[in-house]
């Protein structure tokens, strides 16, 4: 049946049109048609925004891994499923069959039990992208223990927080990880964290730079031996379809970060599907996202959706500038990558740097580009398009979050035609709307307000760890009835979604709503620009005026700055109108992000507003220091 896999524009309509109609059969079809089920459900989907309480499949029972993993060993056992590609390309890549993978997820598996690790019990995982770091997600599903993966660039005190939040009996780290030309100590962060954090019984450490570190003794142990004497075989957990499968920590605008649950069965065909028609996967294809499993990108478009339609998938432990900027295509030849996924950010670093880096490699293998994590900027997606898909390649600019599971607004390739900026359509089952302020539903196309869904899909989180409470306040109260995704969003003619930006980066100035991400795409339009971030700070007669941080390119460095400031307003009057000029343009060396390439605009907002006294925490930025340098420069 084609509701799996769809192939053209047409299609697409009546498999979207059969979505909405009819939702529970759409999703029966598909659970009943590509999965291995232990028990049937009793009912495909009740649910409640008010409350909110979502359940599909409830009755059902299965185990993910043996959707990954099991039921693929007879027909492509010896097929590549883990192709790890090691930061130093000298290293040679190592490929893992599902033959392989099964047995090294049974055998962890044991490990687990045998450390007194059961069903329900949460399990923090703090490891770099080495296999070990999927081995160790598979094996918790394998038991029906619950893992918190925690991305291994965050600070000790970030590790802490979640371990704690989840209460987590064990930590999976290793002794270290390479980045590029560095090492980083994880061991040593791993140390630091548990020293406020009692409910840890037990450390699992995997050997990766052979450093010294010191091993806690009775809490510590090294997983290489253990795997080594555990059994090859572990019979997968019985798991009810709504049982927790993972424990997920996104930041939250405001306080501590959010534990986002997501259950088994809704998240397994959700993730599956939205993969295979995304992609547009084949059997022979050869899949590489580049994030990192310490994000949901990498839980669900490295491991569970690719290994439940059994894909090759390229797990990557380096970055995008080691050796040099020509890293990820050197991949993309070396392996045949087929299907590439990003980040724009990633795509901005690289379009920055010599052509001649991407010249150098065939990318011929190519058949579809992805960029998840922000909407893409116009200038990066024609580079993309032009530089690494040769105008062949279809680019997918996938919306999602954390909270949603998978990708919820996206083209398919092939099927719908793109258009810079914009993610385009809603995925079958996805029903979005645009609400005004007032909670009005706004109709008709040519329109923008606040993006709400008005109807779960299968993977949507269930709650926030711990505290519903806040789960509802944060999701569900902005507009009863709705899931408010806290994002804006525009709506064309023909019905395309773009993205305009979190709602909270909304600046009302002389009561105009602007969106900091048309203007950031007028001024990163500039020649001159390398990237832009704007924030409002408080303005005596227009309530709010625009702020913008400005890094310049090379070829910008020597330029006039106050011509250049000039030039930049001229491009935003052209683009949007005189209402959205900046007050104040600051060039700056770099933006502060975080790990996932986001930009910290609760850092520029009070920077921009001279409140230099209570940044809040700077340590999880993947570049702390220059906060200090934007600062320095501003006074």
């Amino acid at each position: 049946m084609s509701n799996y896999h769809i192939k053209h524009l047409e299609e697409y309509f009546q498999v979207y049109r059969k979505s909405v109609q009819d939702p529970k059969r759409f999703w029966e079809e598909i659970a009943e048609e590509h999965f291995v089920w232990k028990k049937k459900w009793n009912e495909v989907l009740s649910w409640d925004f008010e409350k909110p309480e979502i359940k599909w499949f409830d009755g059902a029972q299965l185990n993910i891994t043996e959707n990954c993993l099991d039921r693929h060993l007879p027909s492509r056992g010896n097929k590549t499923a883990i192709l790890f590609e090691p930061n130093d390309p000298s290293g040679g890549a190592q490929h893992i069959t599902y033959r392989e993978l099964h047995e090294r997820v049974c055998r962890f598996a044991n490990v687990l039990k045998n450390q007194g690790i059961g069903k329900g019990d949460r399990v923090c995982i703090y490891l770099p992208m080495i296999p070990e770091l999927a081995f160790s997600l598979l094996a918790c599903a394998r038991i029906g223990a619950i893992h918190s993966v925690v991305f291994a660039g965050f600070s000790a005190t970030a590790l802490s927080t979640r371990i704690n939040d989840c209460d987590a009996k064990m930590v999976i780290t290793s002794d270290g990880s390479y980045r590029g030309a560095k090492t980083i100590d994880l061991k040593g962060i791993v140390d630091e964290a548990l020293q406020d954090c009692p409910g840890v019984q037990s450390v699992l450490v995997a050997k990766r730079i052979n450093t010294d570190i010191h091993m806690e003794a009775g809490r510590d142990h090294w997983l290489q031996p253990l795997l080594e004497e555990a059994y090859a075989d572990c019979a997968a957990e019985i798991m009810e379809a709504e049982d927790p499968l993972f424990i997920l920590y996104t930041s939250g605008s405001t306080g501590k970060p959010k534990g986002m649950l997501h259950t088994t069965a809704g998240y397994m065909i959700y993730t599956a599907y939205t993969f295979k028609n995304v992609f547009q996967y084949r059997e022979e294809d050869i899949y590489w996202c580049s994030a990192d499993i310490g994000w949901i990108t990498g839980h669900s478009y490295i491991v569970y959706g690719p290994l439940a339609n059994g894909a090759t998938t390229v797990m990557f432990e380096g970055v995008p500038s080691y050796p040099d900027f020509g890293r990820f295509w050197e991949v993309v030849e070396k392996h045949k990558v087929t299907q590439f996924y990003t980040a724009p950010t990633a795509i901005r670093a690289l379009a920055k740097e010599s052509l001649d880096l991407v010249e150098r490699h065939d990318l011929s293998s190519l058949k579809i580009l992805g960029t998840v994590g922000e909407p893409i900027n116009e200038e990066a997606w024609h580079w993309y398009n032009d530089h690494i898909g040769n105008k062949q390649c279809p680019i997918v600019d996938t919306w999602w979050q954390t909270e949603t599971g998978g990708m919820l607004i996206s083209p398919i390739p092939f099927s719908t035609p793109t258009k810079p900026t914009y993610a385009t359509l809603p995925l079958p089952g996805v029903q979005p709307v645009l609400m005004d302020e007032h909670g009005k539903i706004l109709k008709g196309n040519q329109t923008d307000g606040r993006l709400c869904i008005q109807f779960p899909w299968p993977s949507i989180a269930r709650t926030i760890w711990g505290n519903h409470q806040r789960y509802k306040e944060t999701y569900f109260s902005a507009f009863p009835g709705m899931y408010f995704t806290g994002d804006g969003a525009l709506r064309d003619e023909v019905g395309y979604y773009r993205i305009t930006g979190r709602v909270d980066d909304v600046i009302i100035v002389s009561g105009h709503n602007l969106g900091t991400a048309p203007i950031e795409d007028a001024i990163n339009e500039h020649p001159a620009v390398a990237e832009s971030a704007i924030v409002g700070f408080p303005h005596d007669i227009k309530g709010n005026a625009l702020y913008g941080f400005v890094i310049l390119k090379e070829n910008g460095e020597d330029r006039d700055r106050d011509n250049l400031k000039k030039e930049i307003n001229q491009m935003i009057t052209d683009h949007i109108g005189p209402i959205a000029k900046l007050d104040k343009i600051q060039f700056v060396p770099g933006l502060p992000k975080t790990r996932s390439g986001k930009i910290m605009r609760r850092i520029l907002r009070k920077i921009a507003s001279n409140e230099l006294g209570n940044l809040g925490d700077t340590s999880t930025l993947l570049n702390p220091e220059v906060v200090d340098q934007i600062i320095e420069e501003r006074q």
